[in-house]
């Protein structure tokens, strides 16, 4: 009889001690991500790498070999980088720049982008306006984004990412008739992007500096 209230009181101990590690909030717990509506409209890249996010990423791989001694550099020159933390922000900006594009957003491509890059963007919007045509896309998906360069010369650091993605894309006339694409089918695309900032300045924004695809 003594052994089974002994064994009872152990249970009731161990069970205290699971309550107060599982049932308590550490307050290191991370929010849910909010609606899309209520994010902010500018995204900042993050200054902040963490040397030891690589390999919490190891099975992701999200930075390619020829990448890694760039990445040291920057990371020395600013230790507060992040490399989760700039890839998350590195979507977000792919996403936000694709939108404004299409809709036709000027003031804010010249936020996320250079000025070359932006006038680009904006010759290419008043072409396509001269024309009575508008885009009628949608990124569906961004299934990978990777690291494949990166580079400090001197203060200005510059970042290579590519993004695999699918896009539904639907060019419409004035009459909203489509003309190219299809409302149906999403499309596979595969953007190089470089992202460029100089390290130290006020300016926290990381700008997208040179447009390519694979």
């Amino acid at each position: 009889m003594l052994y089974v209230i002994l064994l009872a009181m152990v249970a009731g101990f161990l069970a205290l001690r699971l309550y107060s590690v599982l049932g308590k909030r550490t307050g290191h717990e991370q929010p849910l991500p909010k609606p899309a509506e209520e994010r902010a409209t500018n995204v900042v890249l993050p200054r902040t790498v963490d040397a030891q996010a690589e390999p919490r990423e190891a099975m992701v791989r999200p930075i390619e070999a020829g990448a890694e001694q760039g990445l040291r550099q920057i990371v020395q020159a600013e230790p507060g980088f992040d490399v989760v933390r700039f890839l998350e922000g590195a979507k977000a900006a792919y996403r936000m720049t694709l939108e404004a594009f299409w809709r036709g957003d000027e003031a804010e491509l010249r936020e996320l982008a250079t000025d070359d890059v932006a006038s680009a963007f904006v010759e290419s919007i008043a072409a396509r306006r001269e024309a009575g045509e508008r885009l009628d896309n949608r990124l569906v998906t961004i299934e990978r984004a990777t690291i494949a360069d990166a580079r400090l010369n001197g203060r200005e650091a510059r970042i290579i990412v590519r993004f695999d993605a699918d896009i539904a894309a639907v060019t419409r006339d004035a009459e909203d008739r489509v003309v190219a694409g299809s409302t149906d089918d999403a499309v596979e695309t595969h953007d190089v992007w470089t992202f460029a900032r100089t390290l130290g300045a006020s300016d926290p924004n990381w700008k997208l500096a040179d447009t390519d695809e694979v």
